[in-house]
């Protein structure tokens, strides 16, 4: 069973700068959920020559040269995933319907966007084109698991918290370290979705921003 994470102090720093508030909170990822990265990340990967073995909804170990079933190290991966954000990032397009559903629940919502991105220079790129697609809320970075980040957010805030995210690994600490979330698994890739089991802490499987808008809609009146 995983452990409750800590956050680290510069996610902390973050979280302390942003406004006080007593609304109910959606904490929303957004690679994958509300910006386009699969399908961008394959297409850059056939450029360097390589691919994804498998459907299989992770990078480590899931990625080799077209043609060989040899996955690259993982620090192969990270030095990929590195270079994808300094070097496209500023071209990831708009999940569809994200902008309209976050602005719909906005109205009896705070949205904090956390994201886990390589390089605080890589903050402003990604504040700019998630302003310029019509979604203005504030952005943390943090680094590794989300749910020391998530039940700092919590404090303080009436219940319900909703968190929204592609990775298990991030469902997984969050379930560990704020089990009273609802928890989304938004995977907007239909491949990579349809590889996913959901462990039983998920409240909803989903790649539809429309669903995911009505599914939050009906929380506040079961409260």
């Amino acid at each position: 069973m995983a452990e409750p994470t800590v956050p680290s102090a510069q996610v902390l720093c973050q979280i302390s700068a942003l406004p006080k508030s007593d609304r109910p909170l959606i904490v929303c990822d957004v690679d994958e959920v509300i910006l386009h990265m699969a399908g961008h990340f394959t297409e850059f990967l056939a450029a360097k020559n390589l691919t994804f073995l498998s459907g299989g909804y992770r990078f480590t170990g899931n990625i080799a040269p077209i043609g060989s079933n040899t996955p690259i190290s993982q620090e192969a991966v990270r030095q990929l995933v590195d270079s994808f954000f300094d070097e496209e990032s500023h071209r990831q397009k708009l999940v569809e319907g994200a902008d309209t559903a976050l602005k719909d629940l906005h109205s009896d919502w705070d949205i904090v966007l956390l994201t886990n991105m390589p390089g605080p220079h890589n903050k402003p790129v990604r504040e700019k084109l998630l302003q310029d697609f019509g979604v203005p809320y504030p952005l943390l970075t943090n680094s590794g698991a989300k749910g020391g980040a998530v039940a700092a957010l919590a404090a303080g805030r009436p219940v319900p918290l909703v968190f929204i995210d592609d990775s298990p690994m991030n469902h997984v600490s969050v379930n560990a370290s704020l089990p009273s979330a609802v928890q989304i698994q938004f995977v907007a890739d239909k491949d990579f979705r349809a590889a996913v089991k959901p462990s039983v802490h998920i409240d909803l499987l989903t790649g539809d921003w429309t669903r995911t808008r009505d599914f939050i809609g009906g929380i506040l009146s079961k409260v």
